[in-house]
C-alpha cells in the first residue's frame, strides 16, 4: 500500500467551500479493495468514478437497490384507477344525478344499441395508456430526483488529474457533507487506501446555474405563451379573410363552381350535363319500367304476388336467409320472433328500456296479413321506429327477403296439408 502525502500532493488550497477529498488509483482491483474499505468505515456521501463499468462494484459499494420500481409500479395503478374513473364519469354516469357539478365539468351517459355503459373490455385501451404515461412520468422524474438531478456543475471538474477519469485513472471521492467526514481524519485514512494522489476539491466561486440556459429557459416559456394567445386571439376576434387551417382532411376540396367556365371540356363549361339513362339515387322507379319490382305496388294498391322477374325457388330462398341474418336477425331476431341481440341489450338495461320500442314480431296477425308488397315497402323506406334500408340492400335481395319472410310465418302457422305426404309419416 502506498502512502499519501496530502501536504505535498495537494493542489494549492483556494478559496470557497471545502467539497471533499479525492483520492486517485491505478488499476481496477486496487480501486475494488479499497471501496469496500470506505464501506466499511460508515461514510454515506462518497462515490467511485471510473472510465468503465466495474463489476461487482455496486456490492463493494453497498449500494442499495433502487426504490424507483415501487414509484413507476404505484404511478401505474393510479394511472389505470384514473383511466377507469376518468371513463366512469363521461360515459356512464347520468348528469341528472350531479347536479352540485358545474355542466362543463358533468359526465355524458352514451346509450348505444343497448351496450353497457361501463365496460371494462371497452375501456382497457384508454387504462393502458393512461398506465403507461404516470409510469413512465413517474420513472423519468424519479430518476431524476433520486440522483439529485440536474446538476448544473461539479466541483470535481475543477481537478484536471479528475479529467482523465474517461481514459485510464479510477478515483472515490468522499464529500465533505458526509456526517462522519472530519478533513483530518478523513484525509490520513484515504492516504492508507493504496491510492497515488490525494487531492483536496473545494467549490469553486460563482458556479450556479449557467445564466445563458436560464436566458434559453425564459425564452421556451414565453414561446409557449405564444399559442394559447393566438387561439384566444382568434376565437375572441373577426376577420373578413379565413381562418388558418392547417390540417385540411377533406373540407377543402378542388372544385369547379356551378354555371363556370373552364378550358378542360372542349364545351367550355365546368358544369356538365347527366349522363343520358342516368335517374337519381333511390329513384329507380322513375324509369317506369317495372313499379311492381322496384316499388311493390300494382297500380295504387300492394303488391300480393312477387314480380315476374323474381322466381321463387330454393336458391332465393338461400341469399334470402342469408341477407335477413345480416340486416333484419340483430333486433327480430334470427327467428323472427322480435327477440334480437338489441332488443335482449335494451331489456337488461333497465335506463335504455324507457321508451324503447320492441321490434315486431313477424308472426303477429298484422305482419302476415300484410302483402309482399307491403312488407317490401318496409324493407326499402322503413316504418315506424325501423329504418329505411333501401340504400343499402337492392331490389331483388328485398324481394328475397320478403320470400324469406313469408317462409318463416308459414312455418309457424303450417298445417298437415302443407306438409309432403311422404314426409308426414316422419313427424313425431
Amino acid at each position: 500500500m502506498i502512502a499519501v502525502d496530502a501536504t505535498t500532493h495537494d493542489i494549492p488550497p483556494t478559496t470557497g467551500k471545502l467539497h471533499g477529498l479525492l483520492v486517485e488509483f491505478d488499476t481496477v482491483d486496487v480501486l475494488k479493495v479499497a471501496a469496500r474499505r470506505v464501506r466499511d468505515a460508515g461514510y454515506s456521501r462518497w462515490d467511485v468514478h471510473s472510465p468503465f463499468p466495474v463489476h461487482g462494484m455496486d456490492a463493494a459499494m453497498g449500494v442499495r437497490h433502487t426504490r424507483l420500481p415501487w414509484l413507476v409500479f404505484g404511478l401505474g395503478v393510479v394511472g389505470a384507477i384514473v383511466g377507469l374513473t376518468m371513463q366512469w364519469w363521461m360515459n356512464a354516469t347520468d348528469p341528472g344525478e350531479f347536479t352540485f357539478v358545474p355542466n362543463f365539468l358533468r359526465g355524458y351517459d352514451y346509450r348505444i344499441s343497448g351496450k353497457p355503459l361501463y365496460s371494462l373490455p371497452a375501456f382497457i385501451p384508454v387504462v393502458f395508456e393512461v398506465t403507461v404515461l404516470l409510469a413512465a412520468v413517474g420513472a423519468v422524474v424519479g430518476m431524476l430526483a433520486m440522483n439529485n438531478l440536474p446538476q448544473w456543475y461539479n466541483a470535481l471538474f475543477t481537478s484536471r488529474r479528475f479529467q482523465r477519469v474517461t481514459s485510464d485513472r479510477f478515483f472515490i471521492c468522499i464529500e465533505a457533507a458526509d456526517t462522519k467526514f472530519d478533513e483530518d481524519a478523513t484525509r490520513e485514512f484515504l492516504a492508507g487506501l493504496g491510492g497515488t494522489h490525494l487531492e483536496r476539491i473545494v467549490e469553486p466561486p460563482n458556479r450556479g446555474r449557467p445564466a445563458l440556459l436560464g436566458m434559453m429557459a425564459l425564452i421556451v416559456c414565453c414561446l409557449a405563451l405564444l399559442p394559447p394567445v393566438l387561439v384566444y386571439k382568434a376565437n375572441v376576434s373577426k376577420s373578413s379573410k379565413p381562418r388558418y387551417h392547417l390540417i385540411q382532411d377533406m373540407d377543402n376540396q378542388g372544385r369547379f363552381k356551378s354555371q363556370q367556365a373552364h378550358p378542360l371540356f372542349a364545351d367550355g363549361r365546368a358544369m356538365r350535363p347527366m349522363v343520358e339513362g342516368t335517374v337519381a339515387r333511390g329513384d329507380e322507379w322513375t324509369l317506369g319500367t317495372d313499379p311492381h319490382f322496384y316499388e311493390g305496388k300494382v297500380g295504387d294498391d300492394w303488391a300480393t304476388t312477387f314480380p315476374e322477374r323474381i322466381e321463387v325457388n330454393e336458391q332465393l330462398m338461400l341469399r334470402g336467409q342469408e341477407r335477413f341474418g345480416v340486416y333484419c336477425a340483430v333486433c327480430h331476431g334470427l327467428d323472427g320472433g322480435g327477440n334480437g341481440i338489441v332488443a335482449k341489450r335494451v331489456r337488461e338495461n333497465s335506463k335504455a328500456s324507457s321508451g324503447w320500442a320492441p321490434p315486431s314480431s313477424l308472426y303477429g296477425d298484422a305482419v302476415v296479413e300484410r302483402p309482399v308488397g307491403h312488407l317490401y315497402n318496409t324493407i326499402n323506406v322503413g316504418i315506424r321506429t325501423m329504418p329505411a334500408y333501401g340504400d343499402q340492400i337492392p331490389p331483388a335481395d328485398r324481394w328475397a327477403i320478403v320470400a324469406y319472410v313469408r317462409a318463416l310465418q308459414r312455418s309457424q302457422n303450417a298445417t298437415i296439408e302443407d306438409v309432403p305426404e311422404d314426409k308426414r309419416s316422419q313427424l313425431r
